[in-house]
């Protein structure tokens, strides 16, 4: 029997239920539709601090994630990544850019990298892309002109080349804030859903 394809969401925004979770969800459901295991995160949820750069998690030579001088969920938050095949990773467009909530995530990414002190860049611990990762990100302006003059979808993609992922697909929704409390169309659904079953399957084919 087949292992099951081990899905996690991880979702930079600040309404749940809002238009970008909702999307997350639909790839989610579609994934679970081909028998994969599927989880979310919410970064709302969790207690992030800001990285201070102490540059402590970097020092250490070895594959192993640094360790954040830091108390939070940090390091149980990538203990979930580590566990996960794929990940889905969500923002919406803030001021050109991902989530405040999310950037944090991102900034505590350093600790995937070695960066000991003299050391002129840091060296990825894990060059190497074991896993898959799809972006989901929104912005209120037409998806075209913000793909283009935001760098939502950039910042996201960096994120799951940290973590070792490879992006082979994206979900950009554009005018994402025409109504209070907005659908999603039903051509939004029919890209998920192929997203979903993509990541369950398992299929490295990038799908834009």
């Amino acid at each position: 029997m087949e292992t099951p394809v081990n899905i996690l969401a991880i979702v930079g925004s600040y309404r749940k239920e809002g238009i970008i979770e909702r999307a997350v969800d639909e790839i989610l459901a579609s994934a679970r539709e081909r028998g994969a295991v599927t989880r979310k995160i919410t970064l709302l949820d969790k207690r992030l601090a800001f990285c201070t750069n102490c540059r402590s998690c970097t020092q250490v030579a070895g594959e192993n994630y640094g360790v954040c001088i830091l108390d939070d969920d940090m390091a149980a938050l990538l203990q979930e990544i580590e566990g996960a095949d794929c990940l889905v990773l969500a923002s919406p467009m803030n001021a050109g850019t991902v989530t405040a909530i999310m950037k944090t995530f991102i900034e505590r990414l350093v600790c995937t990298a070695y960066w000991p002190w003299g050391s002129p860049a840091p060296k990825a611990r894990r060059p190497g892309k074991s896993k898959r990762a799809v972006l989901v990100a929104s912005s209120a302006a037409p998806g075209i002109l913000a793909r283009l003059t935001g760098d939502v979808t950039k910042r996201l993609k960096s994120a799951a080349t940290m973590l070792g992922a490879e992006t082979v697909g994206t979900l950009f929704i554009g005018l994402a804030a025409q109504q209070q409390h907005q659908e999603l169309s039903k051509g939004t659904i029919h890209k998920a859903h192929k997203l979903g079953h993509k990541l369950a399957a398992g299929s490295s084919t990038k799908l834009n």
